[in-house]
């Protein structure tokens, strides 16, 4: 088995018959010229999968022949060979993308370790990857008979998540399918779970062992902080973000912050307008309905009306809590690139602020987006498409923009959570239900609703889900697992049309386990 093509190119070459002899035997091939006009010769006229390149030689130089090398072929592997240890020779090397670099003397473990790393680095680590996950397979379905509470739901779900990431490094390895079938599985149970616990949660004394659910994120996350704050204090709440995109978003700002993690449940349903408020409020929906009517009925069931009112919710609540402010709390919602781009150079103004609270919502556009959107559907066939397309969005954003700004603050911190996730919904489930019913895909609330159970969460009495109470026989469903809701009036259609789309508002575990982060500035 030929394990690649290699170029060795030293003016010494006679006194490296070993080492060369050494690497044919397991399994490269191995080139050889003695000088760098005959290594440029070489790979202009053949294919290299790496190249080992002396640093001394005479006529064009090591670091000379490396620059040509770069121009025919910038993504060329070089491993530089010197017998120099001077840092600024090092550097000038590294400077120039080298691959690796040996010192000599050299010995062959060394270069066949190089040659690994280079060549075969990823398809040992895919085996590896595979083994461990095979593994780790076994362990996640024996773990689903003995869940007993939600810290266990959040340890599977982080261990299928890191799973998804690990896959997409090695994304030839076709174990994607057997994970995917295994989250399906997850979330039935999941769903189950919820179904079983949830008025627990919502409805238990203090000292019941219940997760922190979106109302309690302010008490137990934020007020400390802001309590114990010697500069400002940022909360971020970044719609519709999935604990793989904070993944994927989170190595850009390890150099930044100090960075730490916990994670939290969201309440039914698992939108915007609800769960967005109660983390604003620190209310269930049924008590805001109750304490502030003219707030939560002044808008339609939209979401964008639904959340006119977050830093009122917001004031009101620090108000109750009797929190202490050096100045005005100050709030800012993002809705657009542009507005982003003006708050990113203006936030430098907000050093001294004590608390500031935004909420920036491209990540629910980037989701409704690609619903609608042919050609994001394209960029973004599959979840780890979906990742990269959030990676590639931050990276270029002024999110990361603001919080480079922010880490640059003495004693800065700040908070980053979400209201809710989403999941890509595969499975149409039918509903009936009258013409005032609303038009959620994962959700609904109305008169007379049906669907199949299996599918489905029913509740037939709002106020004990903590729900707003729309009138006699309003109530509401929400949908498990991967389903999204049709109805039965052209139903191939909606079908067609709503299936491989990332929804929220239902029952699953991309939807419902969420993260909270700390971040504290390192000046």
């Amino acid at each position: 088995m030929n394990k690649g093509k290699l170029l060795w190119v030293d003016d010494e070459i006679e006194l490296l018959k070993s080492h060369i002899i050494f690497l044919t035997e397991k399994g490269y091939e191995v080139d050889t010229v003695t000088n760098g006009e005959d290594a440029i010769s070489e790979i202009q006229n053949k294919s290299y999968d790496l190249i080992f390149l002396d640093e001394m030689m005479p006529g064009l130089g090591g670091l000379e022949t490396l620059a040509k090398i770069k121009e025919i072929n910038p993504n060329l592997p070089v491993v530089m060979i010197t017998k120099s240890e001077e840092e600024s020779l090092m550097n000038d090397a590294i400077g120039s993308q080298i691959s690796d670099y040996l010192i000599k003397p050299i010995v062959p473990s060394q270069v066949l370790m190089v040659c690994k790393k280079i060549l075969e680095s990823k398809q040992i680590s895919g085996e590896y990857v595979a083994k461990d996950y095979l593994s780790d397979f076994n362990k996640i379905s024996q773990s689903l008979m003995m869940v007993s509470d939600y810290e266990d739901w959040i340890e599977i779900y982080l261990k299928l998540v890191n799973w998804d990431l690990e896959f997409d490094k090695h994304p030839d390895l076709g174990l994607r399918q057997s994970l995917n079938e295994q989250k399906r599985e997850c979330n039935r149970e999941f769903g189950k779970f919820v179904e079983k616990h949830y008025l627990d949660w919502i409805h238990s004394p203090e000292d019941y062992h219940s997760p922190v659910m979106s109302p309690q994120i302010l008490d137990k996350y934020v007020v400390p902080e802001i309590e114990d704050a010697n500069g400002p204090v940022f909360l971020f709440v970044l719609d519709c973000l999935r604990i793989d995109q904070w993944l994927v978003m989170e190595k850009y700002l390890l150099e930044m912050f100090d960075i730490s993690k916990d994670y939290y449940i969201s309440i039914l349903p698992t939108a915007t307008p609800y769960a967005r408020n109660a983390i604003f409020s620190g209310m269930f929906p049924l008590e805001i309905q109750k304490e502030y009517p003219e707030l939560w009925q002044s808008g339609s069931d939209d979401e964008r009306s639904q959340n006119k009112f977050e830093k009122d919710f917001l004031a009101r609540y620090l108000e109750k809590k009797k929190v202490k402010l050096r100045n005005e709390m100050k709030y800012m919602k993002v809705i657009d690139p542009e507005v982003g781009k003006n708050f990113q150079q203006n936030i430098r103004s907000h050093v001294k602020t004590h608390f500031m609270a935004v909420v920036v919502n491209t990540l629910d556009m980037i989701a409704h987006g690609r619903s609608d959107s042919d050609i994001l559907k394209e960029i973004a066939p599959d979840e780890a498409a979906y990742r990269s397309l959030t990676e590639s969005w931050f990276k270029h954003s002024s999110l990361l923009g603001m919080f480079k700004v922010i880490s640059e603050m003495k004693n800065a911190k700040v908070i980053v959570t979400t209201d809710h996730g989403s999941i890509r919904s595969l499975r149409g489930a039918k509903v009936l239900g009258d013409r005032e019913a609303s038009k959620g895909l994962r959700f609904k609330f109305g008169r007379n609703l049906k669907v199949d159970d299996k599918h489905a969460i029913f509740v037939s009495k709002p106020e004990e889900y903590k729900l707003p109470v729309r009138g006699a026989a309003v109530g509401y469903i929400f949908a498990k697992e991967d389903f999204y809701f049709v109805y039965p009036t052209e139903y191939h259609k909606y079908l067609s049309i709503y299936k491989d789309t990332f929804q929220h508002g239902g029952v699953s575990m991309e939807e419902m386990i969420l993260p909270v982060i700390k971040m504290e500035s390192k000046i």
